[in-house]
């Protein structure tokens, strides 16, 4: 068995989680095979979508209209047995219409007036937030609100949101006439940007295949909110060594263009580096990645799987990449070959002192 004693500071998972942890690994290949009798593909963008939801974060998934986005959101909430709104954002969708607003109730014995909070789609397990920069600042900030501090306030009550709760905001890459982007400090609260592509050439004529005949296909639910927010807890309690710790910071600090030892290519090319919170999902991101594979012990490799939705939308480039054609993929690749992990052995060394 792998070693999953504690990191210094950490605390061990009891046999119990240590036993569940070990089941996830099953019930990630069920839950795969579930979601694919409905979506063909994707099998990384619906691996980031989960690893995402049992780290109780938040997605942005960017690609282009017809890619199945809210399907795939839609066979996630029913595999998981949670509830699933979806709300299109426009130009004049108000902040009330995703939390909610005060309505006059009138009593029908008594003919007594008072007002009632009717809640809005934003309470709920599972929430598609359909092109969130068609929509203007204001009622972005309401959605981002909930998101943070996981409750919503109206006329000075605060009515919590029941977990697990789950936003996947969807942007379209091709079309910006008309649109409001959202600020780098509200795109630094989704902690994966996940990016989804057109499927391959078989995978498009699986697509169309299933998609062109009477039958509809339907996924059967594997496991409970209760469940999930049982993950989400174990994930959190998983040690983590701080070779991996100290290997996450380094790989978001080498990011920031104006430390001493940054590479020279993020001097060149980049505006602006990932902040702190960057290093934060990175090693919650390699703790879930390790837990539905069903191992206590995360890696390095962990945190590079999970480098780029946490990266990509936390590194700007400057006018020297723009014009040279280097993006943001090929910078986060360039920071994964340049930073080292850390001796593991001082680490193992300092922990055993």
């Amino acid at each position: 068995m792998a070693d999953s004693r504690p990191a210094r500071g950490g605390m061990s998972l009891t046999g119990d989680e240590e036993r569940l942890v070990e089941q996830l690994s099953q019930v990630r290949t069920t839950l795969l095979d579930q979601i694919h009798s409905v979506i063909i593909g994707q099998d990384e963008v619906i691996e980031q979508m989960i690893i995402c939801l049992f780290c109780r974060g938040h997605s942005l998934v960017v690609g282009v209209p017809g890619l199945a986005k809210t399907l795939m959101v839609r066979t996630i909430a029913g595999i998981l047995n949670l509830d699933f709104k979806r709300i299109q954002f426009t130009p004049d969708l108000m902040p009330s219409d995703i939390t909610g607003t005060e309505v006059l109730d009138v009593d029908p014995g008594t003919q007594q007036r008072s007002f009632k909070f009717v809640k809005g789609p934003i309470f709920t397990n599972i929430l598609l937030a359909d092109e969130i920069n068609r929509t203007p600042p204001k009622t972005q900030a309401a959605l981002l609100e909930a998101m943070q501090e996981y409750c919503v306030t109206a006329a000075g009550r605060t009515y919590p949101i029941k977990p697990p709760f789950f936003v996947l905001a969807t942007q379209n890459p091709i079309e910006q006439e008309g649109t409001y982007p959202l600020p780098e400090a509200q795109l630094d609260r989704f902690m994966f940007n996940i990016m989804i592509g057109y499927p391959s050439r078989e995978e498009e004529i699986s697509i169309v295949k299933a998609t062109t005949g009477e039958v509809e296909p339907k996924a059967k639910y594997i496991l409970e909110g209760s469940q999930i927010v049982q993950v989400q807890q174990i994930v959190r309690r998983v040690p983590v060594s701080e070779h991996v710790v100290t290997y996450a910071t380094d790989l978001v600090r080498a990011s920031r263009p104006n430390l001493p030892d940054s590479p020279d290519f993020a001097r060149e090319y980049v505006a602006w580096g990932a902040g702190p919170r960057a290093a934060q999902y990175l090693v919650l991101g390699a703790k879930a990645k390790a837990v539905i594979d069903g191992r206590f012990n995360v890696s390095c490799g962990d945190v590079r799987a999970v480098a780029k939705p946490v990266l990509r939308h936390r590194i700007f480039t400057n006018f020297n990449a723009d014009s040279e054609g280097i993006s943001v993929e090929e910078i986060i690749g360039r920071l994964i070959k340049t930073v080292r992990e850390p001796d593991e052995a001082h680490y193992r060394a300092a922990e055993r002192a």
